[in-house]
């Protein structure tokens, strides 16, 4: 018995707060939330403030990546920017806690999160009025490391989506980091209520970063959430002087990859 509730307590992944590991699972070890677990068993007692915020928020979108440096963050803000040209209301979550990096692409590094009687305001970008939220604009300095364990990471997110003023918005994106870890998972557990509307998977085409497409891919299909497209970047370069393209890697293994999982 006692080897059967280790075998399934090493499987409980990411923040077990609605298991009934709650309280006690390795990954609690260092929560501030740990006694309040113990005690209300397995009923997270943010999800409810959580589903009131996200409930009036149209579309929830998630941009992920199986590695680093394929322009994720990037591809997050220009949708955001694009969706504002729209004419929609929108705001971007970045849960990458230790490389934001959207606070410089939507120009609002420097600027200052008020915590305000009702919550957080979300920082206003120029470009586009898109609502900001990211760990990098808590810091004193921008070079600062953001070293923390995966509880702590949780506790943060859930304070994004619980605790912030994001009001009734047309598209909610999420930039997470590289990989799928317990930034992931929070997210998908925390949005389950409210149904997040899909994925969409960013790549470049060298033969490392097409490998990790299928774990992507199966990491959506167990969370079950949609796979809404796979994104190629930065497969060709473009001249500023003659506009000829260079392929500067194969393109198109990325379109070949979407059609054998059926994405």
């Amino acid at each position: 018995m006692e080897c059967k509730e280790s075998s399934q307590q090493a499987e409980a992944v990411g923040c077990p707060s609605e298991t009934e590991f709650a309280g006690r699972a390795a990954a609690c070890e260092g929560c501030p939330g740990k006694e309040l677990c113990l005690q209300l068993g397995n009923k997270d007692p943010d999800q409810e403030s959580i589903d009131v915020r996200m409930q009036v928020i149209k579309h929830k979108l998630l941009v992920v990546s199986g590695k680093g440096g394929v322009g994720k963050s990037s591809i997050a803000a220009n949708l955001s920017m694009a969706l504002a040209e729209l004419s929609k209301k929108v705001g971007i979550v970045d849960v990458d806690i230790c490389g934001p990096s959207v606070p410089k692409l939507l120009n609002v590094e420097g600027m200052q999160v008020i915590n305000s009687q009702w919550g957080w305001k979300p920082l206003i970008s120029p470009l586009g009025g898109i609502k900001v939220l990211s760990v990098g604009s808590l810091l004193q300095h921008s070079d600062n490391a953001v070293v923390w364990r995966g509880p702590r990471k949780t506790q943060m997110i859930k304070r994004f989506l619980k605790d912030a003023l994001w009001g009734k918005l047309d598209f909610l994106v999420f930039d997470t980091p590289p990989g799928t870890s317990d930034e992931h998972l929070t997210v998908v557990q925390t949005l389950k209520r409210s149904k997040p509307d899909g994925v969409i998977i960013v790549s470049t085409p060298q033969t490392v970063s097409l490998a990790t497409i299928r774990k992507e891919i199966d990491f959506c299909k167990k969370m079950g959430i949609k796979v809404l497209g796979i994104v190629e970047n930065m497969s060709g370069f473009i001249c500023p002087c003659c506009q000829d393209q260079s392929d500067l890697f194969s393109s198109g293994e990325i379109g070949r990859a979407s059609c054998r999982e059926r994405v």
